[in-house]
This record gives structure tokens, C-alpha cells and sequence, in this order.
């Protein structure tokens, strides 16, 4: 039988009941506790079979059933308690956070460009952490009355679901996920037309539809090339997320960057500010500049002003080759009518990307999302700094610590991953209304009144929960491979309750060391069989499809867990997503992460975990450098790089197993008469004061906010005064600096060499050359800081005051500067360019020191 079409039928909701409907078609219920409980009463099999899937639940669910609860007393006075709920969160945008702290408005939303979005386990479109934090985004701007607007695919295939075999093999099975089935709605311009953009790749024209999640207040738009105006190989563009090769990968990263603008403009939305949540929706930097170019007549640098005016772009990876990056041949056939477009020459367009690799040159995403974006972040202080040392070849002349590059670290929706059990604690002890001031530090110091028993009771029924869960997904896996209790590793009685339960899932990726642990296989059975103090570990997570490595450490796992020494002890889960996720940070007794430092930009599981009152053991690595204080966790391994991985890994579990054994065991094993461990609660009051507020996403959006968001607009909106006149000049005078630059010269005096005491002045001089630049465009500046081993660390930079004109035509600055710090010191003299409109001092990269 051929099919030719598949349709999603609902029964007539009572009308007593009729708003399930609208309330379903709301992602707001994703994380709100009592909808999601209202949705689950209506059918609890259904609810679970579905991935917990409003919309599949109301065309599943009888309507007998529906009638019967439409009569139910206490169904009604709950579902009208959601209602009013959800009503009140609507209406009351001017009681959100961000309108109360924030002086200034957008003119417009934030076009929020993501390739995956994480926001429920029955909408599977994220592989990981990238994905979760976009969808915690997205949750947040809306709790904030943030103007925001997200961009990014519907993958009709998802991500893959994961099976692993007896052999520990990973499976990846994709399932098709039907529209009708989702709460998605086809996307409409401003006429009423269904909105339906177009791109070309390569000599073909590609057409997209465009789908509208509302996410709260604000919508989220995905696009999905699944139409049938495309060719059969166009058409699987958008169906799974990171499958394919280079030139699918390309054709997606088109369509979501240039696509994304052009579905803006369809949809006739004007951001105020357009956010990069990575590289891969860079072109979006290219298709503005062609619209200014093409509709405003502007040449490519007078348009690179404006359109870097208001772009923000977070990087997340720490490693050069974890960033997108094409070749020039890739780049070349996909783009060669577009660049002429630009104004621009081949080689020109090639050179805006470029990235050197050890195979060659490369078009680089990151590169092209740095310059066209005036203002960056990576997502932790560590991962700044990383990415300012990664890409400071953009910016030769500046010294490391002046790359503009910011950090803000990341942090997780508290309404999504704090367990209900937890919240009424905190709406108990803390305050009734405390989620709406979650990073408020003030609002974290009441935690220490939680009684002891309470917090460790509430605890103990959240771990009974995630042992109940755990065995329900072993069960299904035994029918699966059909398999008993006895040949399934812990069968029907996997994990004790009474145990330490440490938890380790994320994307198993090699530099995450999901098999350290093991090292040491004789300590760690050692530690595994303590008298009296039993332990256990659970793992999840998934390997990329095209990773080996990474799916080899999913196959030494199961094989460990099958071993009689560790069978029961070791635990190995499948189908990690959201929905395990949030039973395991609330669930485990301790958190583990243990990556190669510093490859971990952030990492937000742990954060989740201490939200629930979980303790973090784990790498002083991403937000765990920032996090630890202490005593509200452990720490693995010191504050370092090792140049050798062996060695590197061999004293990390060496610190991991100690750190097990003297400090992480004794302390939850050690409990007084009323048989809770009071020191073990004491570390978890401690991480939930100390991490809920500081890696909430609640500040980490009000953070962009007020350092990238609304500068960018101000700066933006500058720009496109007086028909872009701003932007025409800023361009002419950079192209005026950049052809002066190589006569541009410098002479500095001041002490060689010496000894002196803190506070003494220090008199430095110096004469520039400006070579037909006035002195309004350059600063002169003395730079001074900390001498580790000749690299100037920590740098204060200081203006020196302009003196006379030479008669030779050199300008002369002099400065008086007092050393406030001891230690060995160092200082140079630089001019650099200069210009009030500049984002940042030092935008350019340009510097010429003495």
C-alpha cells in the first residue's frame, strides 16, 4: 500500500476543557510543573508513551475520557488553576525582571540564530549542551518580557535515539517527527500568507517553509526544506541534526544564516540586534551586507559597519578544530555569484574568512562571526580567555588579555531543571515567589534554615524516583535484546537506594574522559567494595554518529558493567535526553565531570545538579573554576594544562580516587543517630546558596542584556542615523588608518632596567610619527603589568598626554605612572588607532609599540 499523506485527528474537547488546546500550543507548560502534571492526569500511560507530548496526548486520549474529566471535580479546579496560571504569566509582562533593573528599551527583538534547540525531550531537535542552553535562552527571555525572536531548523528526523546492543555497540535510530503531532503552526507574513523563503545553493534555488513555536511570550521560528517545490536531495537538508558531510553541512549553514535573515524579512519582524549562538548561522553577516549593498548602494566595508554594529557572537568551542570551517573550493562553488554581490573580489571574499590550517587555507565560520559581529563572548571566564589566545590572530599588534572578546558564563533555566519537590522547599524556606528572583544572591541566604531532615527526606524520595526510572529503562532494554534480570548487568534490582549514587552523562566525547574513572581498576574496586559503604555509578550519554572514539567509550563502559567485579555497581543507561536528564540531577547524590582541562568551555549539567542541592565533584575546569569555593563541592586535579595527556590523566584520577576516599565517602557515610549525614547536607545548603544564583540563567540573560544586547542596539541604531552617514564615515576613516598605518612610527624612553619602590613615579616619553594621521586618530598609551617570563600578564593601560610637535613634525606624550603592585613588572609604549565611534578601543588590531 502506498501512503499518501498522514493526518493527526482530535476528539472535540468538552467546552469546559476547551483551552487545553491553546495551553498545548504554549511552550510555556515545558516548564511549568503544574501544567505538565495537568497534562499527565488526563492519561498517565498515553503521557508517558508520547515522551510526554501534549499535543500527541489530546489526539490519543478518548474522548469518553475527556467527558469523565470534564466532570471530575477536582480535574476542573485544577485545570483552571493552570489556566489562571498561564493567563496571569501573559498578561503581566510589566512585572518581569528585566523592565524593573534595566534603563533603556530595545527598539526591536533579538534575532537569536541557533542551529538546535533544546526545550523538551518530546521535541528532539538538540544533540547537547548547545542545544539545551539555546532552548534555556529562549525559556528566560520570555520570563524576562525580553523582546526575542529565535531562528534555527526543524530536523523532520531530529537526533537520533540511541540503542546500544549486548555488545555495547551504539545504534542510532531516527524517527520522523510529525508536524501535526508538535505544537508547531505554519508560519504566516504580515498579509496572512504562509511564509516561505528561498536560497540558492550551487546553480538550484532551495525553498524553505517556516514553522512558529510560541516559547512563552516570544516565538521561536524553525525552518524546514522538506517541501515540495525542492528536489529529493534538497529536501533532506533540514532532516537530522549534524548528519551528512561537508557539503550538507554547508547547504544547511546557507540556509540557516542567509535563509534565517531572509525569513526576518518575510515575516516582517526589524531586530534590534542579531545574536550567533555559534558559527554556524554566520553567513546571516553576509546575506545584511548584501541587502545593504544591493538596496542602500554601500560598499562592502561601509556595510561591514553597520551589520557588525549590532552583531553578538558566542563561542562555545575551545579547541581551533571543533569551529566549522570550509574550503576554498566548498566556498568557491556555493558562493561564487554571491560574493560579486557584496562588491567584493574572489580573493577579497576568500580573505574575510580565512583561517590557516594544517591542511591549507580554510573559510572559517568563527572567523567570519568575529568580524562581523562588534561584540563577542565566550561562556565561562576560563573560556574567554581561551578564546582570546585561540583567535588573537585576528588582532596581532594586541597583547592577548585586549582581544575583545568578553566572557559571560553560562547557566541553566531554574524553572526547567529544578525538581518540584525541591521548589516547594524553597517556596517554603526561602521565599513564596523565589523563582522570580532567582539571581538575587539575597534571596539563597535563607537555605541554611531548610531543616536538615527535610532537605535529606526530599532528597532521598528524588533518588528513589531516579532508581525507579533507571529500572524501568533496564527493563525496556531487557525486552529489547530480550534478555533476563540475570543477564542484564544489576537486573531487576540495578542500584541501591541506600548507596552513594554518582552520575556522570553528557555527550561522550573523548576529551570528557567518561572512562577515567577506570584507570586504576584495582582502586576503584577498593573503593567500590568499602564495608558498610556501599557506592554505585550511573552513566549516560550519547556519541556523536560519526564519532568512533567517542562510541568505543559507550562500548568499554557496557563491557565494565557486564564484569562480575562491577556488575550492580556500574550502570550504564541509554537514550540519554532530557527527561533522564532532569530524573539524574535531582536523583544522584554527587555529579561527576572530569574533562581534559581546559576543553570544557562550560558545561551546565553540574549547575542543573546543584540547583537540586547535588554537590559537583569535578575538573576546576569551565564554570566549576568559577563555582568552587571550597566547601560547596570537590575539586579534581589542580589549576593547570599538562603538555602531556597521559600524565594529565594519570594524576587526575590519581586526585579523583583520593579525593573519593578520604574526603567524598567518609563525609556521606558519616550520620548521626537520626541517621542523616549532617556534614554531607551542610556541603548541599552550601551548593545551592552559592551556585543557584550565580549559574541561573536569569543572570546570565540579564547579563547579556545590559553587556552585549542593549549596547549592540544603542550602537546599531548610531550607525543607521542620517541614512547610515555614521557607518560611511567610520569606514573611510578605518580605510584612511589602515593605508597610514605602515608610516606610523614610535620612540619610547623611560627606565631600562632597576629597582624602586611601590608608588614611586616613573617618568616615560615618547615621540610619534603619524604619517598623514592627525593626532585625533591615535592614542597613545603606556601599557604595564605583571612579568611572566617576559609575556606582559594582567595589563593597565594608561593615556599619555600630549605635549608639543617636534620640528621635525613628531609628536611628543609624556606620562608620570606610579606602580601600584610588587613583583617583577613590565611596560611598553604603543600608539594605536583612535575613534569615539570604535566598540571597542582597540577594534581594529592595530597597534605600533616602541
Amino acid at each position: 500500500m502506498k501512503i499518501v499523506g498522514r493526518m493527526a485527528v482530535f476528539p472535540v474537547l468538552p467546552e469546559r476543557l476547551m483551552r487545553l488546546y491553546s495551553l498545548a500550543y504554549n511552550l510555556w507548560w515545558m516548564w511549568n510543573p503544574q501544567a505538565q502534571a495537568l497534562y499527565r492526569a488526563i492519561d498517565p500511560q498515553i503521557w508517558e508513551a508520547t515522551s510526554h507530548n501534549a499535543i500527541r496526548l489530546l489526539s490519543e486520549v478518548s474522548p469518553a475520557r475527556l467527558d469523565a474529566l470534564a466532570h471530575d471535580a477536582p480535574f476542573v479546579a485544577h485545570y483552571d488553576a493552570t489556566v489562571a496560571a498561564f493567563d496571569a504569566y501573559m498578561a503581566h509582562a510589566e512585572r518581569a525582571w528585566y523592565p524593573r533593573t534595566h534603563d533603556g528599551a530595545l527598539p526591536g527583538p533579538v534575532a537569536y540564530f541557533s542551529m538546535e534547540f533544546g526545550l523538551h525531550e518530546s521535541l528532539p531537535i538538540y544533540s547537547g549542551g548547545l542545544g539545551i542552553l539555546a532552548g534555556d535562552h529562549c525559556k528566560e527571555a520570555s520570563d524576562l518580557a525580553l523582546p526575542f525572536v529565535g531562528m534555527g531548523f526543524l530536523y523532520p528526523q531530529g537526533y537520533f535515539r540511541q540503542r546500544i546492543t549486548r555488545t555495547g555497540d551504539q545504534e542510532a535510530l531516527y524517527d520522523r517527527l510529525h508536524f501535526a503531532e508538535l505544537p508547531a503552526e505554519v508560519a504566516r507574513d504580515p498579509q496572512g500568507r504562509e511564509a516561505m523563503i528561498s536560497v540558492d545553493l550551487s546553480g538550484r534555488r532551495v525553498f524553505a517553509r517556516i514553522w512558529k513555536f510560541q516559547v512563552g511570550r516570544n516565538p521561536l521560528y524553525l525552518m524546514d526544506t522538506d517541501v515540495e517545490e525542492n528536489d529529493p536531495r534538497d529536501r533532506v537538508l533540514s532532516a537530522s541534526l549534524y548528519s551528512g558531510n561537508e557539503e550538507m553541512r554547508i547547504a544547511q549553514e546557507i540556509v540557516l544564516g542567509i535563509g534565517g535573515v531572509r525569513a526576518m524579512r518575510v515575516l516582517g519582524i526589524q531586530p534590534s540586534v542579531w545574536h550567533m549562538n555559534e558559527g554556524h548561522a554566520a553567513f546571516l553577516g553576509l546575506e545584511r551586507m548584501r541587502e545593504l549593498v544591493e538596496g542602500q548602494g554601500m560598499s562592502f566595508s561601509e556595510a561591514l559597519e553597520v551589520a557588525a554594529a549590532n552583531g553578538v557572537f558566542t563561542t562555545h568551542t575551545p579547541v581551533a578544530a571543533g569551529n566549522d570551517a570550509f574550503s576554498y573550493e566548498l566556498m568557491e562553488r556555493y558562493f561564487h555569484e554571491y560574493w560579486p554581490r557584496l562588491g567584493m573580489t574572489r580573493e577579497q571574499f576568500l580573505e574575510f574568512g580565512l583561517q590557516q590550517q594544517t591542511w591549507g587555507p580554510s573559510y572559517s565560520m568563527t572567523v567570519l562571526a568575529l568580524k562581523t559581529s562588534s561584540l563577542r563572548n565566550g561562556v565561562s571566564a576560563l573560556h574567554g580567555a581561551v578564546s582570546r589566545r585561540m583567535w588573537t590572530f585576528l588582532w596581532p599588534d594586541l597583547t592577548e588579555h585586549e582581544v575583545p572578546i568578553r566572557s559571560i558564563t553560562n547557566g541553566v533555566h531554574t524553572g526547567t531543571w529544578v525538581a518540584p519537590a525541591i521548589s516547594q522547599l524553597y517556596s517554603t524556606y526561602l521565599r513564596p515567589d523565589w523563582q522570580d528572583y532567582v539571581a538575587d544572591p539575597a534571596t539563597w541566604q535563607q537555605t541554611a534554615g531548610i531543616p536538615d531532615g527535610e532537605l535529606w527526606q526530599t532528597h532521598m524520595r528524588l533518588k528513589q524516583d531516579l532508581v525507579d526510572y533507571a529500572r524501568g529503562r533496564i527493563r525496556q532494554r531487557e525486552e529489547r535484546l530480550g534478555e533476563g534480570a540475570s543477564l542484564i548487568p544489576g537486573g531487576k534490582q540495578a542500584l541501591d537506594p541506600k548507596a552513594l549514587t554518582i552520575g556522570f552523562a553528557r555527550r561522550f566525547a573523548t576529551y570528557k574522559r567518561a572512562t577515567l574513572l577506570f584507570r586504576d581498576r584495582q582502586r576503584l574496586l577498593r573503593i567500590l567494595n568499602l564495608a558498610g559503604k556501599p557506592v554505585q555509578f550511573i552513566f549516560a550519554g550519547k556519541a556523536h554518529p560519526a564519532d568512533k572514539p567517542g562510541q568505543e567509550l559507550i562500548r568499554q563502559i557496557e563491557h565494565l558493567s557486564r564484569e562480575p567485579e562491577f556488575v550492580g555497581k556500574i550502570v550504564l543507561l541509554e537514550e540519554y535526553d532530557m527527561d533522564m536528564s532532569r530524573h539524574l540531577v535531582a536523583g544522584v547524590d554527587l555529579w561527576l565531570n572530569n574533562p581534559i582541562r581546559p576543553y570544557e568551555a562550560s558545561g551546565t549539567s553540574g549547575q542543573k545538579a546543584s540547583l537540586n542541592g547535588v554537590p559537583n565533584c569535578s575538573i576546576l575546569d569551565g564554570w566549576w573554576g568559577e563555582g568552587f569555593n571550597g566547601h560547596n563541592g570537590w575539586a579534581i586535579g589542580d589549576e593547570r594544562e599538562y603538555l602531556n595527556t597521559e600524565i594529565q590523566a594519570d594524576a587526575d584520577a590519581d586526585s579523583l580516587y583520593t579525593v573519593l576516599e578520604r574526603q567524598i565517602i567518609p563525609t556521606f557515610f558519616d550520620r548521626d543517630a537520626d541517621g542523616i549525614p549532617h556534614g554531607w547536607v551542610h556541603i548541599m545548603k552550601e551548593a545551592i546558596r552559592t551556585l543557584a544564583p550565580q549559574f541561573s540563567m536569569q543572570r546570565m540573560v540579564t547579563e547579556y542584556v545590559e553587556l552585549l544586547y542593549l549596547p549592540a542596539s544603542r550602537l546599531g541604531q548610531t550607525v543607521a542615523t542620517d541614512h547610515y552617514e555614521l557607518a560611511r564615515r567610520l569606514a573611510a576613516w578605518k580605510a584612511r588608518v589602515r593605508q597610514a598605518w605602515p608610516s606610523v612610527a614610535l620612540e619610547a624612553r623611560g627606565p631600562h632596567d632597576g629597582q624602586l619602590a611601590v608608588n614611586t613615579p616613573v617618568d616615560v616619553t615618547a615621540t610619534v610619527r603619524l604619517g598623514g594621521l592627525t593626532a585625533n586618530d591615535v592614542a597613545v598609551e603606556l601599557v604595564w603589568g605583571e612579568d611572566d617570563n617576559g609575556k606582559l600578564m594582567h595589563p593597565t593601560v594608561v593615556p599619555m598626554q600630549q605635549g608639543e610637535t617636534l620640528s621635525d613634525g613628531r609628536l611628543a606624550y609624556a606620562i608620570r605612572f606610579l606602580p601600584t603592585r610588587n613583583g617583577a613588572l613590565l611596560y611598553g609604549v604603543r600608539v594605536r588607532p583612535n575613534h569615539i565611534a570604535l566598540p571597542d578601543p582597540n577594534e581594529m588590531g592595530l597597534a605600533t609599540w616602541a
